[in-house]
């Protein structure tokens, strides 16, 4: 009789029990959805929040969920005659390190192509209620090269000038890291602080 490697795995089949293991790790890994937040208030409307000075704060985290970077960032937004929008943002971490980002907000049915230099695989941003989605490619350092990595942002605005931003950072479908960052509109003439 050929003896059976995994006999508990074989098990398990015959049971059924991995099928459903297997449901319930597919389900929790199942994200939110964006038309759940249909409705939820205050309204989160893009060229109306990204407008003018905003400021940032936040904490980049690794796989484990240990902070391992604190930042923060100025941005400044504008829309031309066509809709297009373009948030100029200057990131500084506590290493050291300062990054610019230039998104290009392109309007696309409802919704914006979101387009950026260290942006290999532009995303779509889509809303509803009080929520923002993307999900894109970002190229960063690693080491002494880049890395591609998938970005799945979630932003929700909660109060007219306050905004929360959780992303979780994937590279061939494991989570590698999360940034989590409040973005506040600055009054009109308000000096940022560094």
């Amino acid at each position: 009789m050929q003896k059976q490697p995994f006999p508990g795995l074989f098990r398990s089949l015959r049971s059924g029990g991995l099928i459903l293991l297997m449901t319930l790790m597919l389900a929790g890994c199942a994200g939110p959805n964006l038309e759940d937040y249909q409705g939820q208030a205050p309204e989160l409307v893009p060229s109306e929040f990204f407008r003018g000075e905003l400021s940032a704060r936040g904490v980049v985290k690794d796989y484990a969920g240990q902070v391992i970077r604190t930042f923060d960032a100025d941005i400044v937004a504008s829309w031309d005659e066509d809709g297009v929008g373009t948030l100029d943002e200057v990131f500084r971490f506590n290493d050291g390190e300062v990054q610019t980002r230039i998104w290009t907000l392109t309007p696309d049915n409802g919704s914006y192509h979101a387009s950026a230099g260290d942006v290999v695989e532009a995303g779509t941003m889509r809303w509803q209620g009080n929520a923002i989605h993307m999900n894109y490619v970002l190229r960063v350092a690693y080491g002494d090269g880049t890395i591609d990595v998938r970005m799945d942002d979630w932003m929700y605005l909660v109060t007219p000038d306050t905004l929360i931003n959780q992303t979780t950072m994937s590279k061939w479908g494991v989570d590698v890291g999360e940034v989590v960052l409040v973005i506040q509109k600055r009054e009109s003439g308000a000096v940022p602080q560094n």
